[in-house]
């Protein structure tokens, strides 16, 4: 077992090692295989109306005029041990992870993107839970009662869903939900610690938007694999033995069709953590996506740079700790694992 938790932490640390060189090279390489010079490099990260000061400035700031090796490595110095950026006579300190500064509001990217990270964790964390438990638990009930009204009905709620975009039911609910028929207040984030009530009050709208999506995608695929292991031999093996139905479901079925759930579930929980964006924007929730989105809007590089190494961050977490879980839901991968 020592050895399995040990090779998928290998292999996280590795999968991120990847991820940072695949980031940099996004900003940093490709760029100039796309025929753009230092100068047009440059004028990338100076941001809008550069002048020809402002560029040269920033060359000598970010090190462009260097050979791409000493970027790199520049560039993980300043995440692990933090930069040093020049602004004329100044020196300017920037802690680690250091990510670099906004060209907006010239404030340190990281400890933004942090300030913003209860909101997406508290979307994330809530959403998750519900699509997880909500999603599994019609899929087995569908399997179970397989033609049944039940199923058709929750296969064609689960089918509308998967279909219809994060932004159209958004916009739907806030719509119908909250000034039409008045069942929801306007959403909105309040810190857990500071009113636990008006922190669920404010997300669980937006929790539920987010939810019917990816617990139509989990209904879905729950089924689909019940109804696979429920054929097996050693099922009708079980109830041969005279063992109880709930018991046949629950512990014989369901343990081996949960393998597959857990994983698109690290996948889908290490993308929202990373920053949901159309929910955060439909709700006007000031998280990391929508932290993105602005950037984007305003082509304020650093901060793209930085959400997407955080989202890569927590994509990478999550899955190992998926990883590390199977052992707990198939006792055989602690032997072939």
């Amino acid at each position: 077992m020592l050895t399995y938790i040990l090779r998928r932490l290998g292999a996280g640390l590795l999968l991120l090692a990847v991820v940072t060189m695949v980031t940099f090279a996004i900003f940093y390489v490709v760029p100039r295989w796309a025929g753009r010079t230092t100068e047009q490099l440059a004028t990338m990260y100076v941001g809008r109306a550069p002048t020809p000061e402002a560029i040269q400035a920033t060359i000598d700031r970010l090190g462009l005029d260097q050979p791409v090796i000493v970027q790199f490595g520049e560039f993980v110095r300043g995440i692990f041990l933090g930069a040093e950026y020049r602004f004329g006579n100044d020196t300017i300190e920037c802690a680690a992870p250091c990510f670099g500064y906004s060209f907006q509001n010239y404030q340190e990217v990281f400890p933004e993107i942090v300030a913003r990270l209860p909101v997406t964790a508290s979307l994330a964390f809530g959403a998750g839970v519900i699509w997880l438990v909500g999603g599994i638990l019609v899929g087995v009930v569908s399997a179970v009662w397989k033609g049944s009204l039940f199923d058709r009905l929750a296969m064609a709620v689960a089918l509308a869903g998967v279909s219809l975009p994060i932004f159209f039911t958004g916009l739907l609910a806030l719509a119908f939900l909250v000034h039409g028929w008045g069942l929801f207040g306007m959403p909105g984030y309040v810190p857990l610690t500071e009113d636990p009530f008006r922190w669920v009050q404010g997300l669980l709208l937006p929790w539920l938007t987010l939810a019917f999506l990816h617990a139509a995608m989990y209904a879905r695929q729950t089924r689909a694999g019940m109804l696979e292991v429920l054929g097996e031999d050693y099922i009708r093996t079980a109830r041969a033995k005279g063992l109880d139905e709930r018991r046949v479901v629950l512990k014989h079925a369901l343990r081996p069709t949960l393998t597959p759930i857990v994983t698109i579930f690290g996948l889908d929980l290490g993308l929202v953590l990373g920053g949901a964006v159309l929910t955060e924007q439909v709700f006007s929730l000031n998280g990391i996506g929508r932290y993105a989105v602005s950037a984007v809007t305003q082509s304020d590089l650093p901060v793209i740079l930085g959400v997407t190494l955080f989202g890569a961050f927590f994509i990478v977490v999550c899955n190992l700790a998926v990883d590390l879980t199977y052992p707990l839901i198939d006792p055989r991968v602690r032997l072939h694992g």
